[in-house]
């Protein structure tokens, strides 16, 4: 079939095409890939990939491409759903007969209930979802494809088997060819990131057992299934030779240093081919691992902190301690790479003294950036069980995650701390973190080094502001 793959119109500067981690708009106007489309794209001989909010389009460009294709898969999340449910239903009525289909962890969760929700969406896909796309694609009986869940003709919901995880990776072919062919590079941009820079994924799933983190919980598990390290290098020499204008590769892997002996040899793979790169890291990777990265072109590593408090870090099952966390973090400051650091509030267990706490922690360990979120409990995750049999979420009611504009909302209350209160609380943890002399001075030194850095940093800066006043208001 003619085959679209569409991440739809959504919020104005709505990012939830990559990990989809963290489904809401960004302080600072950024851009992830939409990789999970990329990669079924990229098996599918002839097929588009089009990123809509990445390259600002809406529903007048969408809609007239509808008679174009056959099939269109659509990524879709549980904050942007009920929009993505009606741009199926407006490419259904331009093309009646266009088969649309659904990915993502909200129709991967509630299959049934998406279906249900609009009778344009003719499938969803399950589990990890490549080869099923693949078989819709060559025209295959739906009711033959594992991983699928569909409308019948005379309007049933049948769902099929699951689909098995994959675990050859090095069998599914390259993103990045599909990136330069069909997305528009300088688009993307993330505010710690070189501009441009490319993302890919070295492999998926994660042992962490963290309860708040939607991917391996939904789409990719827990066992992490890796590409060969040479098949890692190769892309990254395609990208450094067919894509010049990349500065800089990000590995977007959960935690791509749990394997530490195949990230040495990635390292130094990527150290021959002299390419910048940076990547996700739990913060307990050693010294010696560190060092090696670092001597072959690792710049940065984007941290999960999550809280400054120890009892919240054991509610969550992060399988970290904050005394192990800063010596990490000091090892990196020894070894000049950069931080960016994510922290979460409202987890289980949290007070007002916890919130402190772990703005304190912030100020002490001082990563260069940081990303404040509020804790998000999406079905399909322990954090969301937990919620609704503790009393801090209702079952059934209207699960509020972002407002319309597509910011992040603080849906869950704790007796002695309710959503008003850690909802607040992200302005002054970001306030009390940037608005110091040293890092205001640390920032202000790092702009006088570039002056397309410091016009880059200017123009977040004053996207910063406004995300603090729209959150505030």
């Amino acid at each position: 079939m003619r085959t679209l793959f569409l991440h739809p119109p959504s919020f104005d500067g709505f990012d939830g095409g990559a990990g989809a981690r963290y489904q809401a708009k960004r302080e600072v106007r950024s851009f992830w890939y939409p990789t999970w489309l990329a990669q079924p794209a990229a098996m599918i001989p002839g097929s588009r990939l089009l990123d809509a909010p990445a390259d600002g389009l809406g529903m007048d460009a969408v809609l007239p491409l509808a008679k174009e294709y056959d099939l269109c898969i659509m990524h879709t999340s549980t904050p942007s759903f009920p929009k993505d449910a009606r741009v199926a239903e407006l490419l259904k009525e331009a093309n009646p007969g266009l088969l649309i289909g659904m990915v993502g962890a909200k129709v991967a969760v509630d299959p049934e209930g998406s279906l249900a929700a609009s009778r344009a969406i003719d499938f969803v896909a399950r589990e990890e979802f490549d080869y099923t796309c693949k078989e819709v694609a060559e025209g295959r009986p739906l009711a033959d494809i594992a991983g699928l869940s569909f409308r019948t003709p005379d309007g049933r919901i049948q769902h099929n088997a699951a689909r098995a995880l994959l675990n050859d990776m090095d069998e599914l072919p390259w993103v990045s060819p599909i990136y330069k062919r069909d997305l528009k590079i300088p688009n993307y941009f993330i505010g710690y990131l070189q501009h441009p820079y490319v993302s890919i994924y070295t492999g998926r799933g994660c042992r962490s057992k963290c309860t708040f983190c939607l991917w391996p919980q939904t789409v990719g598990g827990h066992k992490y299934r890796v590409r060969s390290p040479q098949n890692v290098i190769d892309e990254v020499r395609w990208i450094k030779e067919n894509m010049p204008e990349v500065k800089e590769i990000f590995f977007d892997d959960d935690t791509f240093t749990d394997f530490r002996p195949r990230a040495e040899e990635i390292a130094r793979g990527l150290g021959k081919l002299g390419v910048t790169w940076s990547c996700n890291a739990k913060a307990n990777v050693p010294y010696e691992t560190l060092r090696i990265m670092k001597e072959n072109g690792l710049r940065l590593l984007l941290v999960g902190y999550e809280s400054g408090n120890d009892q919240i870090l054991h509610n969550i099952r992060k399988g970290l301690r904050t005394d192990i966390a800063r010596r990490f973090t000091s090892d990196c400051r020894k070894l000049g790479i950069i931080i960016h650091g994510t922290f979460i509030l409202g987890l289980p267990g949290e007070t007002q003294d916890t919130i402190r706490e772990t703005i304190q922690y912030a100020v002490d360990i001082n990563p260069h950036t940081i990303q404040v979120s509020l804790a998000a409990p999406y079905p399909g995750t322990e954090l969301y069980a937990q919620a609704i049999a503790n009393g801090w979420l209702k079952e059934n009611e209207s699960l509020n995650l972002v407002n319309s504009q597509g910011v992040q909302l603080a849906p869950l209350s704790f007796p002695g701390l309710d959503a008003a209160q850690i909802q607040g609380a992200v302005g002054t943890f970001y306030k009390r973190f940037y608005f110091r002399p040293r890092k205001i001075a640390e920032l202000t030194a790092e702009m006088l080094t570039s002056w397309d850095l410091t016009k880059r940093r200017l123009r977040e800066g004053v996207e910063f502001f406004r995300f603090l006043r729209a959150r505030e208001a």
